[in-house]
């Protein structure tokens, strides 16, 4: 990719948000001497807020696209093909196929070559095609590396690994949140959040009571498996040209993405990752609130930010309420009519609390932190939690548990042989201080 594209994306940005600027004014300007802005004011605002939500993204995510499409087989490719990353794939296969061997109790087999790896995605490729009976006595020794306990069989490294970056780039909270991959049905950890109960400074003589001992909790991620069976025809499978391993990927790490990105966000923990704007919210401090609920700041307005400048306060009291260790790494999380809402926001001196990005790779800025669009934050209205504030890396934990399988079923559903491909994950907020949310009511 040409970088004067990138240049370019950051120009458009910039020039846009000047744009931007004169016309909120001049809409502000009509508000305060008539009571209401020209329609068609606010309909060349709102054409020119779409414009920035197009800007600014393609400012933020162009180097990463570029470098992440070349890594990628767009061009298709047999089976057969020269591995992208010899040893970067194998290591992913080879530890795939060592933790599912460990969550099933069984011998943990040694690591297979590249040559062996290039064997096992040929009979891989031959198996989705055709099924185990197309399989030669040579393809089951090679297939034998990638058989999981429940009689399917591993996806390749490359191809797990394309699932996972589809994931990344689709679902955003995965950015932000700290992800851990696991071998077993669970991730646990502990939870150090009591305090000294006695002590203090004390004279030469005085009396030293006894300092009660602190408690330590524990918490733990269940993981959840999620499904998808796509489907073609067996006539399609036989005379395809298309590589098959991309053309099964694409089709669920497509859907798996969204939802997984709506699971993190709003899931209610059950049989499903439990999403951060699920639990319930106070407007308690850290030293008072009950631990499992998150702190929030009342906006004062129903379903608004209310008059400038006390929407850019809320916004400034919202950054405050995280604790200082928090602030460094923390980012703003809302959808994209909520941050067009919030771009129109100015302090008390009259400057937008919004920035575009003035480098190419650097997103733009809410009050000088990062801004991650998330479609499943709720909406504005009265008494939404449209904003969210925090750490997400300290403050949510995302857990994968290792290993995609695909079962071929060329029975259920005939002329249509179906891929029943199964991953799993979990998501939960270990820390509830590091999140926090504006509370759109009165």
């Amino acid at each position: 990719m040409d970088p004067q594209d990138v240049k370019k994306a950051v120009e458009d940005l910039n020039r846009a948000f000047e744009e931007f600027k004169r016309t909120n004014d001049e809409r502000l300007k009509q508000v305060t001497e008539k009571g209401v802005a020209d329609p068609q004011l606010q309909a060349k605002l709102d054409r020119i807020n779409a414009d920035l939500d197009k800007f600014s993204s393609v400012a933020d995510q162009f180097a990463r696209l570029d470098a992440k499409v070349n890594r990628l087989h767009l061009a298709g490719g047999g089976p057969t093909a020269a591995l992208s990353d010899p040893e970067a794939e194998v290591r992913s296969f080879n530890l795939e196929v060592k933790s599912m061997a460990q969550a099933a109790g069984r011998a943990v087999p040694g690591d297979i070559s590249a040559e062996e790896y290039r064997a096992y995605k040929q009979a891989f490729n031959t198996y989705i095609r055709r099924g185990k009976d197309a399989l030669y006595e040579s393809d089951f020794k090679a297939m034998a590396v990638g058989t999981d306990p429940d009689g399917g069989y591993a996806v390749p490294g490359d191809m797990s690994g394309r699932i996972v970056v589809r994931r990344f780039e689709s679902s955003p909270i995965r950015q932000i949140a700290a992800v851990q991959s696991v071998s077993t049905d669970s991730l646990e950890g502990l939870r150090d959040t009591d305090d000294l109960s006695s002590g203090g400074w004390v004279g030469e003589t005085g009396a030293r009571t006894a300092t009660g001992t602190p408690q330590i909790g524990a918490w733990k991620i269940p993981i959840h498996e999620q499904y998808d069976n796509p489907g073609a025809t067996q006539k399609l499978l036989d005379d395809a040209s298309i590589n098959i391993e991309r053309w099964l990927a694409d089709k669920v790490a497509d859907k798996q993405a969204r939802r997984e990105g709506t699971a993190f966000v709003t899931g209610n923990g059950v049989a499903k990752p439990r999403g951060f704007a699920s639990y319930s919210t106070a407007a308690t401090a850290d030293s008072a609130r009950a631990w499992g609920v998150l702190e929030h700041v009342i906006t004062g307005t129903n379903g608004g930010y209310g008059t400038d400048p006390n929407g850019a306060n809320k916004l400034i009291d919202l950054v405050h309420k995280l604790k200082a260790h928090f602030r460094m790494g923390a980012r703003f999380v809302m959808s994209r009519a909520v941050l067009g809402t919030t771009r129109q926001l100015k302090d008390g001196a009259g400057a937008y609390v919004w920035l575009p990005t003035m480098q190419a790779g650097q997103p733009s800025n809410l009050l000088g932190y990062p801004v991650t669009e998330a479609e499943d934050m709720a909406a504005l209205g009265t008494g939404s939690l449209s904003v969210a504030f925090g750490n997400f890396a300290l403050g949510y934990q995302i857990a994968d548990r290792i290993g995609i399988r695909v079962l071929r079923d060329p029975y259920t559903n005939k002329p249509y042989v179906q891929f029943y491909t199964t991953s799993r994950v979990g998501g939960d907020v270990i820390d509830f201080e590091a999140i926090k949310f504006l509370n759109f009511t009165a």
